[in-house]
C-alpha cells in the first residue's frame, strides 16, 4: 500500500518543528544564569576587623565551575561561590558572559588567601594567581575589600576544612 504524501509531508514537518524547539531549548538554557543551593554553612572570613561570613553557592562539579556566575546580573553583598577544584592546580578565569564586576580570591588548600584579582564584565582576558590553588572565592567587586579580605587571610568553610585535613577555625 502506497504512503499518501500529506502522511509524510505532516510526518516531516513534525520532526522539523521538534528539532527547532530542541535547539532553542537548548541555546535558551546555556544563555541563563545558573542557581546552585546556597550551601547551608556559611564561608567564614578571619580577618583583622573579626569574622565576617558570606553565605555561598558551591561549585564542586566540572559542570558547575564552568559556568560558574556566568549570566549572573545581581547578587548580594555577603554572597558568593567557592569554586571546589579536585586537588591544588594552576586556575585559571575569565569573565565572558558575566554581568557583574567580581573579585575573585584565590585561595591555597589549607584555606589562606593567596591572591585577589579583579574580573572585568564580559571580558575574555585570562584571571590567574599564578600559583596553583585548591578553591576561588567569586564575590561582588569591591566586597574583599570592604571585609578586609587580604593577602594571608583564613577562610573556612567545611569544604575548605576537608581539603585541609579537618583544621579547626583559627582562634
Amino acid at each position: 500500500m502506497a504512503r499518501k504524501p500529506w502522511i509524510i509531508a505532516c510526518t516531516a514537518t513534525m520532526i522539523a518543528v521538534a528539532a527547532c524547539l530542541f535547539v532553542q531549548s537548548s541555546i535558551t538554557a546555556a544563555g541563563m544564569a545558573q542557581a546552585l543551593p546556597v550551601d547551608p554553612t556559611p564561608l567564614v572570613a578571619f580577618t583583622a576587623d573579626g569574622e565576617k561570613s558570606f553565605t555561598i553557592e558551591v561549585a564542586d562539579e566540572v559542570s558547575e565551575r564552568s559556568a560558574g556566575l556566568m549570566f549572573r546580573e545581581a547578587m548580594d553583598d555577603d554572597h558568593g561561590m567557592l569554586f571546589v577544584f579536585e586537588r591544588t592546580q594552576p586556575v585559571s578565569f575569565w569573565m565572558k558572559n558575566t554581568p557583574m564586576p567580581l573579585d575573585l580570591v584565590f585561595i591555597a588548600q589549607d584555606g589562606t588567601v593567596r591572591d585577589i584579582k579583579q574580573g572585568e564584565p564580559m571580558s575574555e582576558a585570562v584571571i590567574s594567581p599564578g600559583e596553583p590553588v585548591r578553591f576561588v572565592l567569586e564575590l561582588k567587586a569591591g566586597t574583599a575589600a570592604k571585609a578586609g579580605i587580604v593577602d594571608g587571610t583564613e577562610l573556612r568553610h567545611p569544604a575548605i576544612d576537608q581539603a585541609a585535613g579537618g583544621a579547626s577555625n583559627p582562634g
